[in-house]
């Protein structure tokens, strides 16, 4: 019990050091969190208006709700303990399937309950495990997984059946990837170059050992976080086609 309560205390020394040592990111990161919940929130209610669906949900299914969200992100948190890095990329940029139970919920319950799944399971990360990138990758953990389970919810939510949610994954796959490169390179790597007091080069250096073929900022994107993005939002996006049918009929019930 000591060893835990040991281990909460230095996680939360980590993110009030990571406040002090750098108050914009984390106020930039909490107006990221509203700013996609809102987006959500409108998405739903203009799908909803449009779709003559406006009626109040019951006390039992807002229990519900409430229990599969919470359900949902602890099994991410869970899934978010075992990441792998691949063999392309520095090994920073580690793959884990976290964002499987995120975009079954986004699809079952709408792209308002996968950012609340998001935020759920970053907030929960941050109390457990601390920060040590004074809320960089948090932010780029959040961003990610939004730019992938928002697109793919809101084109699923507009109609409901196997076609649109292969196409949103799809789409949300190409964004993510896209996203990600846009994001990597001008704002996350220079951000974390901040954060550890060393020069974006040194990234690009990282890669290079890797990959001759990396040379610049921009072979850094295109050869290694652009197929590391691909191969996990694509590996999420099939095994979601595969397992979602069956668990969306447990979540309903």
């Amino acid at each position: 019990m000591s060893e835990w309560l040991e281990k909460r205390g230095k996680s939360l020394e980590s993110i009030r050091e990571g406040f002090a040592s750098n108050a914009a990111t984390a106020v930039v990161f909490v107006g990221v969190i509203v700013g996609l919940i809102l987006i959500a929130i409108l998405a739903e209610k203009l799908i909803d208006k449009k779709n003559g669906d406006t009626g109040k949900k019951n006390e039992s299914y807002r229990i519900g709700r409430m229990t599969t969200i919470g359900m949902l992100s602890a099994i991410a948190i869970i899934l978010n303990l075992f990441s792998f890095p691949l063999w392309f990329a520095p090994s920073f940029y580690k793959i884990d399937f976290s964002e499987l139970p995120v975009i079954i919920g986004t699809l079952a319950l709408g792209p308002v309950a996968g950012v609340t799944i998001e935020t759920v399971k970053i907030v929960l990360n941050l109390v457990l495990n601390g920060t040590n990138t004074a809320f960089v990758g948090e932010i780029a953990n959040f961003v990610m997984g939004c730019a992938f389970v928002v697109p793919a919810g809101i084109i699923y939510y507009c109609r409901k059946n196997k076609k649109t949610a292969l196409i949103g994954l799809i789409i949300a796959t190409v964004f993510s990837v896209t996203a990600g490169s846009l994001l990597n390179a001008f704002v996350l790597l220079p951000a974390y170059a901040q954060a550890f007091g060393m020069p974006v080069q040194a990234f690009i250096d990282m890669g290079a050992a890797l990959n001759s073929g990396i040379k610049s900022m921009t072979s850094f994107i295109l050869l290694a976080v652009v197929p590391f993005n691909f191969i996990k939002y694509g590996l999420v996006s099939l095994m979601t086609m595969l397992i979602y049918k069956p668990i969306s009929k447990v979540i309903k019930k």
